[in-house]
């Protein structure tokens, strides 16, 4: 096989069989994607069926703490975990530029089987499509995601439950991801790396649903998102317009590691904007927040979760930061693009 993609590899012939035998079958094997049907077919436990889809297209396609392809897989997952689905079944969709390095390609293929072991899922299906140079910038990747939702969860993507008094938590430091993009992309050299946090979250989350499950009809955990392009000034300011209530975040309390917090500073950025990959927002009935914090804090993902906040009465629709100075500012959503292709 040629070290590199040919446009011949996504003709549909001998080329493109090889390439899906001798690598995404191989590193995604399993049962029914060996089938190779046009269709999966899969079966589901009884529930709400949740159901997603997300591009990647970072640049660089391979950062301190991941790739492109551990972003995929991780991304996908989280978008069912923080709906309150149990995470099942993924396909993957590639469009590869011609001329990109096989080994390359395989690397980011053997991290998306691994990571989809890792996390309890299966890669099911999916398609190939190779665009002649200049047509597309290496690769990029598109995945779908199903999952199961119980009862007790359906309402946490809407945040209905959500009252004066409830607790926001985050499972740690923010702004990791963002940076550690931005740091590869431009070569910067940092005297402490700044890695990623691209991590595969429903494990975290299911430890933490678990919490009082049983006990009642209905979650703990009232709301969840994950905090991904805009980072969790994006998501709290869009519940806060949602759902008119007014949210009050400590900045004291707020993880942010001093070689982020730094680098932002230099550059001109705030941390609470910055994309993240591994880490969700929850709101939390302010009766079970020491609870559920203290379930995050016993796993390697949440071990750094911090209570950051409230819902409050005051300010419906607005969330104000209380500064590590003792003034107050409000957070606004996001508006442009602070670091374009970060996922």
């Amino acid at each position: 096989m040629s070290e590199t993609i040919l446009l011949d590899h996504g003709s549909g012939g001998v080329l493109t069989h090889q390439l899906i035998e001798d690598l995404f079958v191989k590193h995604f094997d399993n049962r029914t994607l060996r089938a190779l049907t046009d269709s999966a077919l899969l079966r589901v436990d009884p529930g709400t069926l949740a159901f997603t889809t997300d591009s990647y297209v970072v640049k660089p396609i391979f950062f301190p703490g991941g790739n492109i392809g551990k972003l995929a897989v991780c991304g996908t997952v989280n978008d069912l975990a923080v709906a309150g689905a149990r995470p099942l079944y993924l396909s993957a969709g590639f469009i590869i530029e011609e001329g990109l390095l096989l080994e390359d390609l395989e690397k980011i293929v053997l991290t998306m089987g691994a990571e989809a072991v890792k996390c309890g899922v299966t890669i099911v299906t999916g398609d190939t499509k190779v665009v002649e140079k200049g047509a597309c910038d290496q690769i990029f990747i598109n995945t779908a995601g199903i999952g199961i939702i119980a009862e007790p969860y359906q309402n946490i993507s809407f945040g209905t439950d959500v009252q004066v008094g409830d607790h926001i938590l985050v499972n740690g430091y923010i702004a990791d991801h963002g940076m550690a993009v931005l740091g590869k992309r431009n070569e910067l050299d940092f005297k402490t790396e700044i890695v990623s946090d691209c991590a595969s979250l429903n494990g975290l989350i299911a430890r933490a649903l678990a919490v009082l499950s049983g006990s009642s009809d209905s979650s703990p955990i009232h709301f969840m998102r994950d905090a991904t392009r805009g980072g969790i000034a994006t998501v709290l300011c869009e519940l806060a317009r949602y759902r008119n209530i007014g949210i009050r975040l400590d900045e004291s309390v707020i993880p942010v590691r001093e070689s982020v917090k730094g680098l932002c500073e230099l550059l001109g950025f705030d941390p609470l904007y910055v994309a993240n990959e591994g880490k969700v927002v929850m709101v939390v009935g302010k009766a079970d927040a020491d609870q559920v914090l203290a379930e995050l804090r016993k796993d390697p993902l949440g071990k750094d979760s911090a209570i950051i906040g409230e819902v409050v009465a005051a300010h419906p629709g607005k969330v104000v930061l209380q500064t590590e100075v003792g003034g107050r500012r409000i957070v606004d959503m996001l508006s442009g693009a602070q670091l374009p292709r970060i996922c």
